[in-house]
């Protein structure tokens, strides 16, 4: 049984504040490709080598690598707002400046304060969506998402349009348009909460002694050697105008947006991330072999290029979903220590391209970033036990109360295995209503129509509050923290309590029905939400659960995901022995509220 549909809410409907973070998202995004339509015309205007050129890159990725490790203590300890304030400022004017430099060095040098500035917006960024949109998380994601495709896809176009007036104008175009958000963002975004714990600066170097994520790291390394040999060098051999090798771009980045958000998450859920990544690192592989041996044939290095669109997107998605599996630490951390790896090998790359090719020939300098992503595949294949481990198709970890407190809240929210955390004992009698919520607005009416339900059945009640993480490109998000998570199951609880002690009291004193029994849980889930399903319906199997009730929304929710779960779980052989229970859809009580 269901209840009807609800009235479906536009995610492109938000206040100022989204709007302003959205518009500098673009902007941000376009960064890496914006310039790669001007390389040949900025070695041929200053009388520099594609080596010399290629320091664009590399001064730009090294220093995001390092900002990459403070951008969590910064953020921690003068909060969301200023941490972007901050980013966006130091972009406008290290892109303005790069516009005005007469050298190589000066544009290279300027490119590394552009990376600061760069690493602190995207670091915070996300979190201010999320703290800002009217659709919640979900709504936040769509628009994120948006946000990250047009950026890929346009950056290339915009910047070989300017270039072809001028190779100074790219650089003039973004200092323009990230001024135009800075005011943005000062005049619209509110000031956020700092965050209740400060981050240590040691954290995310620490985190690397974890052997998962090293080696996901070291992969990440080898990944982006290629990657970045590939988009640092392969504008020289093309022989294109700025114009024209924007339009190529262009089309590499519009595959790139594509597969990372569409096809990533169906690859993984169908075939397993580590077996789509080996399948990946060869397919880049051989694409850079093509470059390599048709590099005389510009043709077939703009055909290999954009093809390599493809895997690149899906690549970028999967790693960072590996990582947030194997990963034993918090996710900020683990985000931040896998961005300074492999954000090391992305830097590096280009110039040793550069160098590669003038001590022999451009085809050599493609064959190394071939022979990098080849390496990547028994790298991957070391921890590829971790991986398969931790998004294998198995009963959820349940942790025991006592464990959590012997352990501490950020152990028990940790494994890289979807974990269900009770947070009282396990209830006696009739098969329990199950109410799955998130943090949105709308977790209360989905509670509430749960406990009525629950009421009419003479039934227990379980409210599984669900804390997922959502994998974007390279960005890895959670809504919330675990002790958040935790504090929105006590308050779920606690007004029950007092709604029962309003409705069942008569004048004099005395109770007129049984109090209603209710337990919490949290369910820690990475892997989206056809994996949190997975785990909400083995639960539900498992405590033989008479229904689960939870949120109809536009798209993307567990619901989606639940029937199929349930469908593969009570078919054949090992059928629960409890039957199959109902699920029951609440529409947000308000559209705005939906997300």
């Amino acid at each position: 049984m269901s209840a009807p549909h609800g009235t479906k809410t536009n995610p492109f409907k938000q206040p100022s504040a989204v709007w302003a973070v959205a518009f500098a998202c673009v902007i941000s995004f376009m960064g890496i490709g914006l310039v790669d339509p001007i390389l040949p015309a900025l070695a041929s205007s200053l009388h520099a080598t594609p080596s010399d050129v290629s320091l664009l890159f590399t001064s730009y990725l090294v220093v995001t690598a390092v900002a990459m490790l403070v951008v969590g203590w910064v953020s921690s300890r003068i909060g969301s707002k200023l941490t972007l304030i901050l980013g966006l400022f130091l972009i406008v004017v290290f892109a303005g400046l790069a516009g005005t430099s007469g050298s190589i060095g000066g544009i290279v040098g300027f490119r590394a304060g552009w990376g600061l500035g760069n690493a602190l917006f995207i670091a915070t960024s996300l979190a201010v969506i999320v703290a800002s949109a009217k659709g919640g998380f979900s709504g936040a994601i769509i628009l994120y998402e948006t946000a990250l495709g047009i950026g890929i896809a346009v950056g290339p176009l915009l910047g070989g349009e300017l270039g072809s007036i001028s190779w100074r104008g790219p650089f003039y175009g973004v200092a323009v348009l990230m001024a135009i958000a800075l005011i943005a963002t000062l005049l619209f975004v509110p000031q956020q909460p700092r965050p209740a714990q400060k981050t240590s600066l040691a954290a995310p170097l620490l985190a690397l002694r974890h052997r998962g994520l090293l080696i996901m790291g070291l992969m990440a390394l080898l990944y982006n050697w290629g990657f970045f040999t590939m988009l640092g060098y392969a504008p020289y051999p093309m022989k294109l105008g700025a114009h024209e090798l924007g339009l190529v771009f262009t089309g590499w980045g519009v595959l790139v947006a594509l597969f990372a958000v569409v096809f990533a998450p169906r690859l993984q859920r169908r075939f397993g991330t580590a077996p789509v990544l080996y399948a990946n690192m060869l397919g880049l592989a051989i694409v850079m072999a093509v470059i390599a041996f048709g590099v005389a044939t510009p043709s077939v290095v703009i055909v290999a290029v954009i093809v390599s669109g493809a895997f690149i997107g899906i690549n970028n998605t999967l790693t960072t979903q590996a990582v947030m599996l194997v990963a034993p630490v918090d996710r900020s951390v683990a985000s931040s220590s896998y961005g300074f790896v492999r954000f090391i090998g992305g830097g590096l790359a280009p110039f040793a391209a550069g160098k590669i090719a003038e001590a022999s020939n451009q085809s050599m300098a493609f064959l190394v970033g071939a022979l990098a992503f080849l390496l990547a595949i028994p790298v991957l294949a070391a921890g590829h036990r971790l991986v398969t481990a931790a998004e294998r198709d198995a009963q959820p970890e349940v942790v025991a109360p006592e464990d959590v407190a012997a352990s501490g809240p950020a152990t028990a929210a940790s494994p890289a295995t979807p974990t269900l955390e009770p947070l009282g004992p396990v209830l006696e009698g009739s098969r329990p209503v199950v109410a799955a919520v998130a943090s949105n607005a709308a977790a209360a009416a989905v509670v509430d129509r749960a406990a009525a339900l629950a009421r009419a059945e003479h039934a227990s009640l379980e409210i599984v509050h669900v804390r997922e993480t959502d994998v974007l490109e390279e960005l890895a998000i959670s809504p919330e923290s675990g002790d958040e998570a935790r504090a929105a199951v006590a308050a779920h609880l606690e007004r029950l309590a007092g709604n029962q002690l309003a409705e069942d009291r008569l004048g004099d004193g005395r109770p007129v029905r049984e109090a209603l029994a209710v337990r919490g849980l949290v369910l820690h889930s990475v892997g989206g939400h056809a994996a949190t399903a997975e785990v909400l319906a083995r639960h539900a199997a498992d405590v033989g659960a008479r229904a689960i009730v939870l949120r109809d929304s536009v798209r993307g929710t567990v619901a989606k995901h639940l029937e199929p779960s349930l469908g593969a779980l009570f078919s054949g052989t090992g059928v629960p022995a409890t039957p199959r229970p109902d699920i029951v859809l609440v529409p947000a009580p308000d559209a705005a509220l939906e997300g």
